[in-house]
């Protein structure tokens, strides 16, 4: 019988014959080339500069930027106000419904397609919540799931006609949209406006949280943030593939940490840490963990880089796509619970911005319109960019056609630039 190693030769019947030793050369070639490997690992790690920064995966740095400009342009023109802790916890409830809705609007888009019914979903769900709360005396919690249950139906609905129909996502939502402002319509019946007066539902957006518990929830999310960024570095070097450089990680570290610890010190010089903005970060880390660290994560990204490829692999498509829209309906009906207990009342006019401002939150915080780029952290900072941008122009007393004006640049900005970045990617991978 012939051996299974290759490097071990047999003569019939007799012992192996041994192979020469290696030579100088042998070793010296074989040792040149693992010093070859290890230093293009370390070269990996060690080029860093402005332009690879800017050529590469553009990340939070650009996004900061606008930010700090615009803080710093209302921070003028407004005389201090802009900054002021109680305009500041102000803006930062205003943006909630957008952010929740925006972590939905992110797990669409990764995937490659969009849900323009987020935001009828959103006042539909609400509408069932209310109603049964108001109507049928539901307690609390059974309105909530009633809401959360509805908004799980409408997904599995949406990604039915999406993934098993294969029936353009545009075409599916976008007609959705007008279903569900027509269930809305049925759901409220003559009313106009129905007030909500559950003191739980009420109070799910306003409440501040008690000084203590303001500073350690902010700081464990950092943690874990942290945490995360390092357990990533380490397991992409443990198998030999690029990591970040040091100094970037440092970067987004810092701040990080600067903003949070800015923003607790401002929320405490007010009433303090607002829970509904705690709700929607906790919603941004779940989803980052979840995105990150599980094969669901995984397999969305695959998807949405190249959806054929990832079938191929053995990835469920049809699967993927059911489970993302009924998550992204799901969390548009928390989005329409949260909006309900901040106004106190649910109405038949649906925003007609609010779809418009999630997309864009998203898209401004880096995620691709192309699908399987892009981090659910993008909500944090985009949703911040187009409230202030509301904010401060309602400050100078703008009025909407203004405020429309500006977010629809910035928007027509942030897609060119993903575009543009997407281009130059391929171009440098051929």
């Amino acid at each position: 019988m012939k051996s299974l190693d290759p490097n071990a030769s047999h003569s019939e019947g007799g012992a192996p014959t041994p192979e020469p030793p290696a030579s100088p050369s042998t070793s010296s070639s074989t040792a040149s080339s693992t010093a070859s490997s290890t230093s293009t690992v370390s070269s990996q790690r060690a080029n860093f500069s402005l332009k690879s920064l800017i050529q590469g995966d553009l990340g939070f740095i650009p996004v900061l930027l606008t930010l700090a400009l615009i803080t710093i342009y209302f921070q003028v023109t407004t005389s201090g106000v802009f900054l002021a802790p109680r305009n500041l916890s102000n803006l930062t409830q205003q943006i909630v419904v957008i952010g929740i809705l925006s972590v939905a609007a992110v797990l669409v888009l990764l995937l490659g397609e969009i849900d323009l019914s987020l935001a009828a979903v959103a006042q539909a769900c609400a509408a069932i919540m209310a109603t049964v709360s108001v109507y049928q005396n539901w307690n609390a919690g059974f309105a909530l799931l009633a809401a959360l249950a509805a908004g799980a139906v409408i997904g599995l609905i949406n990604g039915f006609f999406i993934a098993v129909l294969r029936v353009p996502s545009f075409i599916v939502t976008l007609a959705g949209s007008i279903g569900y402002a027509g269930l809305l319509l049925v759901v409220m019946g003559r009313q106009t406006t129905l007030v909500v007066r559950d003191p739980f539902i009420r109070s799910l957006a306003p409440t501040y949280l008690p000084d203590w518990l303001g500073w350690v929830l902010p700081l464990v999310l950092l943690a874990l943030y942290a945490a995360g960024l390092w357990y990533n570095q380490r397991r992409r070097s443990q198998a030999n593939l690029p990591v970040k450089h040091p100094t970037r990680i440092l970067l987004q570290l810092a701040a990080a940490t600067a903003t949070i610890l800015i923003l607790i010190f401002l929320f405490q010089s007010y009433q303090g840490v607002p829970q509904a903005v705690m709700i929607a970060l906790g919603l941004v880390v779940i989803f980052w963990l979840i995105l990150q660290k599980t094969t669901f994560g995984r397999h969305l990204y695959a998807v949405g880089g190249n959806m054929e490829a990832a079938r191929r692999a053995g990835i469920n498509v049809v699967r993927m796509k059911m489970t993302v829209f009924v998550l992204a309906s799901t969390l548009a009906a928390l989005a329409g619970i949260m909006l309900t207990s901040r106004s106190t009342a649910v109405a038949t006019q649906i925003s007609s911005t609010l779809l418009l401002n999630a997309i864009a939150a998203a898209v401004i915080g880096g995620v691709s319109l192309f699908g399987g780029r892009g981090s659910v952290w993008a909500v944090v900072l985009g949703a911040l960019v187009i409230g202030s941008l509301d904010n401060g122009l309602d400050l100078l007393n703008q009025d909407q056609g203004v405020k429309n004006i500006v977010q629809g640049a910035v928007l027509l900005l942030a897609v060119t630039v993903d575009a543009v970045v997407r281009r130059a990617g391929f171009s440098r991978s051929r």
